[in-house]
């Protein structure tokens, strides 16, 4: 496999694993309601997404450091409304 080979591989992956939050936080954004997700199961995620970006990065692979940014973007939004919401989901 050649090296362009290689990059498309990782490329399309990321765009797999960023588009795979995508729904939850447009449900998350419209329902107004996160109170089926597990805070601790999210911040296990925003920490495990943390250390392949980190990891991404020293090993200078774009492809790996640019999906877990745009995937930790997207579970930092989760989480900010899971805080944001939390009065609402008790009614």
């Amino acid at each position: 496999m050649t090296e362009l080979q290689k990059e498309i591989v990782g490329y399309v992956g990321g765009v797999m694993s960023s588009i795979s939050f995508l729904p939850q936080v447009i449900k998350i954004w419209k329902t107004k309601s996160a109170k089926d997700l597990s805070m601790l199961t999210l911040i296990f995620l925003t920490c495990n997404i943390t250390l392949w970006l980190t990891y991404g990065i020293l090993i200078g692979s774009t492809p790996l450091w640019l999906t877990n940014a745009i995937v930790l973007s997207m579970v930092v939004c989760i989480i900010y409304f899971k805080i944001k919401f939390k009065s609402t989901d008790k009614l």
